[in-house]
């Protein structure tokens, strides 16, 4: 399906709990955005947290994809409402907000995607969100169509996640697997038994909230072992670790393993 601003076929997919497959974009180039959404996964993650990227990069990479059927989700650098605006305001409907803590700081998250009176988002008449002022009801439609998910990462969050969940405007619920395992003790192995108890707790409670749960995983095995769990939204693999794997793979069918080429 191609996925459009208004209405946001990402967020009722989100809403209704149903699957959708992702691969995160941390490259922070347009042509590697643009093969990605030529693919036909059903989100594209753009990493401004732990990758490159800037205003001026997603805009080109909102560009590279805006004839794609795949629907651009966003994770900015913090829970910032400065920087959530300025994303908002480029044109992007889906925000992943990173390392929520509290219900406080998810009312923050919601608030920063809404116009007044329902939240504290800047107001700008002439933006790419709105074609430039060409789409003049924007404005009116945005508050119910932008896409919400937050991301649970440390124990802190993990505990308070049923306030969390009960935050209206709250979407879904994303995992990230790599700091909750060093949150919990056990880094650079979010398979420990005790990390998966913790994700498997999450994915229950925010499933009987009626909220989808999302994850990232670049092992295949895992990605396929979360679906069948249930998770709804799940990323499949990241650009940078495609592209290191078959640069590795093309060396080794033409070099020895001392190094030498056959």
């Amino acid at each position: 399906m191609a996925y459009k601003n208004i209405p946001n076929g990402f967020r009722q997919d989100i809403l209704a709990s149903r699957r959708v497959i992702g691969c995160w974009s941390s490259l922070a180039h347009p042509i590697t955005t643009d093969i990605l959404g030529s693919v036909g996964f059903d989100w594209i993650l753009i990493d401004c947290e732990h990758a490159p990227n800037d205003l001026s990069s997603c805009l080109h990479q909102l560009n590279a994809l805006k004839d794609s059927d795949s629907a651009p989700v966003v994770r900015p650098p913090a829970n910032d409402p400065v920087a959530i605006k300025q994303l908002l305001d480029l044109g992007f409907m889906n925000v992943l907000i990173p390392f929520i803590e509290s219900a406080e700081e998810a009312e923050l998250a919601v608030a920063a995607t809404r116009y007044p009176p329902a939240g504290i988002r800047g107001v700008s008449a002439v933006q790419r969100c709105n074609r430039y002022g060409a789409q003049g009801e924007y404005a009116n439609q945005a508050n119910d169509n932008i896409c919400v998910l937050l991301q649970i990462e440390s124990r802190k969050g993990v505990d308070a996640l049923d306030q969390i969940l009960a935050v209206p405007g709250v979407d879904g619920i994303f995992i990230g697997p790599a700091d909750l395992s060093a949150g919990l003790g056990h880094f650079g192995n979010p398979n420990h038994p005790e990390v998966q108890a913790v994700i498997a707790d999450i994915h229950a409670r925010s499933t009987a909230m009626g909220k989808a749960v999302g994850i990232l995983t670049s092992v295949e095995a895992d990605a396929a072992r979360y679906i069948e769990q249930g998770f709804h939204f799940v990323a499949v693999g990241t650009d940078q670790g495609l592209f290191r794997a078959a640069a590795q793979g093309l060396r080794q069918r033409f070099f020895e393993p001392n190094g030498a080429a056959r």
